[in-house]
């Protein structure tokens, strides 16, 4: 627990996302924000065997937004990470126009990101994918 603050904790040891409730940390309120990363796990499989990376980007958000849905929470931001051998533009941009068509479903803002090349750990064209969201429930409602 030494990373820990007011405010931080987990939701149950069996829970995919962590809370942090902002009243606890001196902010005025009765919501707690509660943060999830996930991937897309052999998905990736499927989309890199049939050439088609503009909708694994839709499946990658939503698995981080159903992990706070489940506990009533809003998703409110998302954040990317693209691991990759040596970085494509048209694959790419496929998969960046999946995650921006997913934020627009879950009603979430896509903040920001990250892509890392690594061509001595991942073939070219080959590439992994994490999200990061995190939403507010108010905490009479969890």
């Amino acid at each position: 627990h030494s990373t820990q603050r007011p405010g931080s904790g987990t939701i149950s040891l069996n829970s995919f996302a962590g809370k942090f409730d902002l009243s606890e940390a001196g902010f005025c309120t009765d919501f707690e924000l509660l943060a999830c990363t996930d991937g897309v796990g052999t998905k990736l499989m499927i989309a890199h065997h049939m050439g088609k990376h503009e909708t694994i980007g839709i499946d990658l958000v939503a698995m981080s937004v159903n992990d706070l849905i489940v506990h009533g929470a809003e998703p409110l931001l998302f954040l990317d990470y693209i691991a990759c051998g040596k970085l494509s533009k048209f694959q790419s941009l496929d998969i960046v126009k999946g995650i921006v068509e997913g934020c627009r479903q879950a009603n979430c803002s896509l903040i920001g990101g990250e892509t890392a090349e690594m061509p001595g750990l991942y073939p070219a064209g080959v590439y992994d994918l994490a999200g990061f969201c995190v939403g507010a429930v108010k905490k009479s409602d969890r």
